[in-house]
């Protein structure tokens, strides 16, 4: 039998991701959760929402575009809100080209946990590379994904493609 070494999900799996107490991962992250040891997942910020790196992504380069507010749904989002959520997947789609070269792209909200929701109470807008043939027998056959690269990576990679992106929109 093969073996795919992941282990950057066994807090995911083991449910030790996240904050202790139970509180909410992105809002965790925007207070700074993580900065003083230098692993922050937040690969750029606006004014309204910030891009952060998905730490169990479903392929290379999966960002979510979030609010800085803890809100449910874009009923509740303000004007300013929706157009930095949607200038940040800009930018996430621009990032993501630069580094990846991805065929096409997955750019998605689910609204509530029966909608797919895994962090229902905070909106967020997920961007993910895709690449032909990135649907093999592995996860048709074997129920598992092949995520080469680790979050961090991910980060090093993109984060100054965000940062050249903002200096430009100035």
């Amino acid at each position: 039998m093969e073996r795919l070494w992941s282990p950057w999900r066994l807090d995911y799996v083991t449910g030790a991701a996240g904050p202790r107490d139970g509180g909410c991962v992105f809002c965790a992250a925007l207070a700074g959760a993580g900065e003083a040891a230098g692993d922050s997942p937040i690969v750029a910020r606006a004014d309204t929402c910030f891009v952060i790196v998905n730490l169990y992504p479903y392929n290379n380069g999966h960002l979510m575009v979030v609010p800085n507010r803890h809100i449910a749904s874009l009923a509740e989002a303000t004007a300013p809100e929706l157009c930095d959520l949607m200038t940040m997947a800009q930018r996430a789609e621009i990032a993501l080209g630069e580094a990846y070269r991805p065929h096409g792209l997955n750019v998605g909200i689910n609204l509530g946990r029966p909608a797919g929701a895994g962090i229902p109470g905070h909106l967020h807008l997920h961007v993910v590379p895709r690449w032909d043939g990135d649907t093999n027998f592995m996860t048709v056959v074997g129920a598992t994904r092949v995520v080469p690269e680790t979050p961090p990576r991910t980060i090093e990679r993109l984060a100054p493609i965000f940062e050249r992106l903002a200096a430009a929109a100035r």
